[in-house]
């Protein structure tokens, strides 16, 4: 049950940094543009879009991601299909 709890999981990460770079590609931002409105270094916001990466971000800073954007949180987790 922990292994399949572990890929849901890893699959919710990638959706989220997917979601992410979207917005930020629709935006026309680069990583290091929102790296910066958000206080984070470009590394770490490339490692939160990295389709294969699981990298925690907490609450706080999806909510500077999402006002960054210009997005309701909820955009952040509406996974696209």
């Amino acid at each position: 049950m922990e292994k399949v709890m572990d890929e849901k999981r890893k699959k919710q990460y990638r959706e989220l940094g997917l979601t992410i770079a979207y917005y930020r590609k629709l935006k026309g931002l680069t990583q290091l543009q929102l790296a910066e409105a958000t206080d984070v270094s470009r590394t770490h916001m490339s490692n939160i879009e990295a389709p294969n990466g699981k990298t925690s971000v907490s609450l706080d800073k999806l909510f500077d991601i999402a006002d960054a954007l210009g997005i309701e949180i909820k955009d952040l987790f509406d996974f696209r299909k």
